[in-house]
């Protein structure tokens, strides 16, 4: 039985523990608030983008934009894995990864040479120790995340498809669904599917309006084109910022909760250990008194 200063000593030190995991549950709380109110006063500027977009291609060529065309072989695949900077968040990053790496499997079983593009130290690391190949790197840039970020990588992924170099881009992220539910998506960005138009409640498929384009289509199309894609990975990089701030959240209050219970426990281990020392000192006093009397 350990002695009564080891119990003691390790009541201290998950005291301690606790105080920290404690912080940090409000710290990510903190964060969380800010990084839910900017994707959710973002969300409804991409909804509308899509339709816009959807409304607008409907009026074209299916090969009116090299990012709406498919290339003939497919030979190269690029995949964006969005993941955060820093640990101490739960299954988060890991299932995120594993999507990532599952994705390359299903790819190269077509057939397909597989390259990341890695925002966040997490993602990279856990690339790189699989072996896989990694093209672009942006670490501890979870922290701030904002638009010049996602067109650096938007536009790396848009050259490369239009110069031919590659034939698919892919985006791994996590998506903020709720605070207790950030599960990882896999978005196909390149070559971009024009995205369908709403139905109404009749099933007929059409915008809720008719818009006038200056100047024509074609040419406004090469501008929302590229945006659109850059708008999906400002997007996702948003998603995965607060999906992270509200997993670790999660993670630092179920460890908050196993301190408290690890504390009882060993707070009822000390009164044991006390009490069978108190035993035993009586039981020396009266054997010796015993022994006096005899």
């Amino acid at each position: 039985m350990p002695s009564l200063k080891d119990v003691k000593m390790k009541i201290v030190g998950v005291g301690k523990t606790k105080q920290i995991t404690k912080a940090m549950n409000m710290v990510a709380s903190a964060k969380l608030r800010g990084a839910q109110a900017r994707i959710e006063r973002f969300r409804p500027y991409a909804g509308r983008y899509r339709e816009v977009l959807a409304e607008l291609a409907g009026k074209v060529e299916g090969d009116a934009h090299p990012l709406l065309t498919e290339h003939p072989e497919k030979r190269r695949c690029a995949i964006i894995l969005v993941t955060s900077d820093r640990g101490l968040c739960g299954g988060f990053n890991a299932n995120i990864v594993n999507t990532g790496l599952h994705l390359a499997a299903e790819k190269r079983a077509e057939g397909m040479e597989v390259q990341f593009a890695c925002v966040g130290r997490k993602g990279r690391d856990a690339v790189r120790a699989a072996g896989q190949e990694i093209t672009l790197a942006y670490g501890d840039r979870m922290g701030s995340v904002d638009f010049a970020l996602a067109g650096s990588v938007a536009q790396e992924m848009i050259h490369g498809y239009e110069t031919l170099a590659l034939d698919e881009v892919w985006m791994v992220y996590g998506e903020f669904v709720s605070m207790a539910h950030q599960p990882p998506r896999s978005l196909r960005l390149l070559p971009l599917e024009a995205p369908e138009a709403d139905r109404d409640e009749d099933g007929a498929q059409g915008p809720a309006c008719e818009y006038v384009y200056e100047p024509r289509e074609d040419l406004l199309l090469a501008e929302l084109v590229p945006t659109y894609v850059k708008v999906q990975v400002y997007r996702g990089l948003l998603d995965t910022a607060a999906s992270e701030h509200a997993a670790r959240m999660a993670a630092m209050d179920n460890a908050t909760r196993n301190c408290n219970e690890l504390i009882n426990t060993l707070t009822l281990l000390y009164n044991k250990t006390r009490q069978a020392s108190i035993t035993s000192e009586l039981i020396d006093i009266v054997g010796g008194a015993e022994a006096l009397n005899g």
